[in-house]
């Protein structure tokens, strides 16, 4: 159990936490009653639902803050749930003057931002000709209140001076955008990151303020504005308007794809687990975060980055079973974690392009994969569930011996094989 969890259970029992919540709908809890067991900055940061604490997740609750040094808990809808859309990619170009951002190692949001400034997709996404850098940081949330959703219906919460932070904010002729920007990729996110801030420069200016969410990955740039229908309300939030970019590199059409599986050798299937990872792009976020921090162990991935505890198996084998990682211990700490191995580290001090040709060459080396890809070719559709376990049953893979094995891991290649189409311009 993490040193969250253990921490909370012993707070909850300490404070008789569910009890009050029973009786009056919430309970309130400082930072200094949670600093008693540990820090409260790590205590309470919770940016995905998956990062709740069991206790928390258990008994359907969330946690606020409400002033810099107190917060509230209650069975309050706090996260809101990303939209899954098809969006297409616009490609920009990158100012080619600029020897200090490097758009193809972006390795901290302040990074995304300062390359989705320069290279004028916030100008785009706002349909704003000219923005300039005005509010980011740490500040005071001023005093509001509003209404939240809850197991009891509508719940009103009372905010003095609570501490926000402003990722990046970027004032135009005709709107204040407000960014939020997060280099991984996520399942929901927590609405407080957008409300807190635009409720309190909502009321200190006359233009339009408009939340974004910005999240980066493999070269993309995905914006996300959100509207709040009511200010009051915490949960009236709705996304009005998404884009994705990124810059232009080159091109990967049909016939560079052909040559890869031209060239490709098949290799043997390693003794690794069959890879339960639907979402590829995931598995090269966990490698991009890696190729920035060296080294995390299990625990880090899960509590830091939109995994649970399974996730985190399944993308770090899919990952191994690829070749990108390997898991062992830390020479200096001792535990045990996730660690880029030489090829993984090689693959992401290439270009954007070339990256995703080293993936798309990695993955179709396993026959499965590659047959796959190849009846795709061919038909002009993806093979049906059935026709991949037929490709799965001779494709000699490593531990799986049951049809509803077979079935689950077959999601993993439907979803690896279309990732590798969508890599591909019209």
């Amino acid at each position: 159990m993490s040193k969250n969890n253990l921490a909370w259970n012993e707070i909850f029992g300490r404070y008789d936490i569910l009890a009050k919540i029973s009786d009056i709908g919430h309970a309130l809890i400082t930072s200094s009653q949670i600093n008693e067991f540990r820090e409260a900055r790590l205590m309470t940061k919770f940016d995905h639902t998956s990062q709740l604490p069991e206790i928390f997740t258990a008994n359907n609750l969330s946690i606020l803050p409400t002033s810099r040094g107190e917060y509230i808990i209650g069975s309050f809808d706090t996260f809101l749930d990303f939209e899954h859309d098809t969006v297409e990619i616009s490609h920009i170009e990158f100012p080619t003057y600029l020897e200090s951002l490097d758009y193809q190692n972006i390795s901290s949001e302040a990074t995304a931002i300062n390359c989705a400034f320069v290279s004028k997709i916030l100008h785009d996404f706002t349909n704003e000709e000219i923005l300039t850098p005005t509010v980011s940081g740490r500040m005071s949330s001023s005093i509001f209140n509003f209404d939240i959703n809850s197991a009891k219906g509508n719940f009103r919460i009372n905010v003095n001076n609570s501490q926000v932070e402003i990722d990046g904010g970027y004032e135009g002729d005709k709107s204040l955008n407000l960014i939020e920007a997060k280099n991984y990729i996520s399942e929901d996110f927590l609405v407080r990151q957008l409300y807190y801030p635009y409720r309190l420069w909502t009321d200190k200016i006359y233009k339009p303020v408009r939340p974004i969410f910005l999240t980066y990955t493999n070269g993309i740039f995905h914006l996300r504005e959100y509207a709040f229908r009511d200010i009051n309300h915490y949960n009236s939030a709705v996304l009005i308007n998404q884009k994705k970019y990124a810059v232009i590199e080159g091109s990967f059409n049909i016939e560079a794809l052909q040559e890869i599986l031209d060239k490709t050798k098949i290799i043997k299937e390693p003794e690794i687990p069959f890879p339960q990872a639907d979402n590829f792009e995931r598995i090269i976020n966990l490698c991009e975060l890696l190729n920035v921090k060296d080294f995390l162990t299990k625990e880090e991935i899960t509590q830091n980055y939109d995994f649970d505890d399974r996730q985190t198996d399944y993308y770090s084998n899919a990952a191994r079973y690829l070749g990108l990682l390997e898991i062992g211990r830390d020479i200096i700490s001792g535990q045990i974690g996730c660690y880029l191995t030489n090829k993984g580290k090689k693959i992401f001090n290439t270009n954007l392009i070339d990256r995703q040709k080293e993936f798309v060459e990695l993955i179709v080396s396993h026959a499965v994969f590659n047959q796959t890809l190849l009846s795709y070719l061919k038909n002009g559709s993806l093979p049906n569930k059935d026709e991949i376990v037929e490709i799965m049953k001779h494709s000699k893979l490593h531990n799986i011996n049951s049809a509803s094995t077979y079935l689950r891991r077959a999601s993993t290649i439907t979803g690896w094989t279309n990732w590798i189409m969508n890599q591909i311009e019209e």
